[in-house]
């Protein structure tokens, strides 16, 4: 990539984060409202996280193939780019069709195809940011993303709400129970999904490679077992800083898996005193965590841009430790509120552990990881949030009734005390020599 890559003006980190509007959007969408659309379809509580498994084991499969493969691949528009387009317009179709489900087995098998999509679409876009930004830009260039993540998420949090609030019935359904107002979110997600990821791809397109990067491009072997053999070959060399990263994915990804899924059942049960998804306290039990959501998301977008410097000054392994801390005393103290308005206060520590978790980590991979296999090794990463989620939704329906008696409000100080074991995990990361050694950032400017 002619070897030295220019230095990028800070709009145009923007620009190149901006697709991320779109994919996040969707995400956003899945959280806040997969739960409720699964329960007025009929499903139980305990089996829940069973029909959340298509996203952990859709990325556990696509992520590193996909990486691994854009690692190898020759085309006009780059290396990343064809992936995540195809990714985003898969996607913009599964939300189409989601809220139109009319039964819980088509919602349940089109959230695999769905997931499928997101997660297309989602490593070759963080090997891209990585292939254009020289290790000098990698902060702001991940931390940027983090930033559209938290405002991405706020929206979709926030659209059922602000809907009712333009004049919507929060009590209009459809004829499978889905709110009308989850239809139209939906909609909007469709229509962002493609077209942010087009915008970055047109503002900031990958840089152009040069004939010998190119050939050797084109040596290399792209048969299935070739591609297997990378991903193995990767899993082998991994750098010891990648090694111990796993831990902290562990335990903050099984806590967020548990936060998604059961908060809803939880605020229906501690706010309104129902667990029936017909009841009117359920529906609104899932506008206020749209609402909650969507503050949170927007305090990781704040917080996000306010840890630029922080995590330059500190270092992402410090920075990401004190988060995590915040996020499992908010998950600890959610279940005792009994007001809507105080659940705002716990929501400003998920909210700053939500902005470190899409920055900070990728900023202590980046430096640790050979350029030349970043697809493979993103995708990899990506594996460290997956089998975590698989274990949470294999292992909580059993330990659902038992262990945690039954009740979301358990589920929730589990994952608070998960927390606390991550920012533990996280102080075990040692930052590789090379991150270490970067030079001290200076201004951002046009190439």
């Amino acid at each position: 990539m002619n070897g030295i890559k220019p230095r990028l003006s800070l709009a145009q980190i923007v620009n190149m984060n901006v697709g991320f509007l779109g994919i996040q959007f969707s995400f956003g969408l899945q959280q806040s409202n997969m739960s409720p659309i699964y329960k007025y379809l009929g499903a139980d509580e305990a089996t829940l996280p069973l029909l959340w498994l298509a996203g952990p084991v859709t990325g556990l499969l696509v992520q590193p193939l996909v990486g691994a493969v854009s690692d190898r691949t020759v085309t006009r528009w780059g290396r990343r780019t064809p992936y995540f387009l195809f990714g985003a317009l898969l996607c913009s179709l599964g939300l189409l069709l989601m809220p139109m489900s009319p039964a819980l087995w088509f919602a349940a098998g089109l959230l695999w195809i769905l997931d499928a999509a997101n997660n297309m679409t989602m490593e070759p876009y963080r090997a891209y940011v990585s292939d254009r930004l020289d290790e000098s830009q990698h902060v702001p260039g991940f931390m940027i993303q983090s930033a559209f993540t938290g405002l991405a998420q706020t929206l979709a949090y926030l659209t059922p709400s602000l809907l009712v609030a333009m004049g919507m019935s929060r009590d209009a359904v459809g004829g499978n129970h889905i709110p009308q107002t989850t239809t139209v979110a939906f909609g909007l997600g469709a229509l962002l999904s493609f077209t942010t990821v087009w915008w970055s791809v047109r503002r900031v397109p990958e840089l152009p490679m040069t004939p010998r990067e190119l050939d050797a491009l084109r040596a290399q072997p792209r048969t299935p077992g070739a591609i297997a053999g990378e991903i193995v070959s990767a899993l082998r060399e991994m750098p010891e800083t990648m090694r111990r990263l796993w831990w902290m994915k562990l335990c903050q990804w099984y806590a967020m898996m548990c936060y998604w899924i059961y908060i809803v059942p939880s605020l229906a049960r501690s706010l309104f005193g129902t667990s029936d998804a017909s009841s009117a306290g359920f529906r609104e039990a899932g506008l206020l965590n749209g609402q909650i959501g969507g503050f949170y998301n927007f305090v990781a977008f704040l917080a996000a841009l306010a840890m630029l410097p922080l995590t330059r000054r500190l270092g992402a392994r410090r920075v990401h430790a004190a988060c995590l801390v915040a996020a499992g005393i908010a998950m600890w103290s959610l279940p005792l509120v009994r007001e809507r308005a105080w659940l705002f206060l716990p929501m400003l520590g998920i909210g700053v552990a939500w902005a470190s978790m899409m920055g900070n980590p990728y900023v202590m991979l980046a430096g640790c990881i050979p350029p030349e296999r970043a697809g493979v090794y993103m995708g990899i990463f990506n594996m460290f949030i997956v089998i975590p989620m698989l274990l949470q939704m294999l292992t909580l329906p059993l330990l659902y009734d038992t262990v945690l008696h039954g009740d979301p409000a358990n589920v929730l100080r589990l994952a608070g005390t998960l927390m606390l074991l991550a920012a533990l995990a996280t102080l075990r990361v040692k930052a590789p020599a090379r991150a270490a050694s970067l030079p001290p950032p200076v201004t951002l400017d046009r190439p």
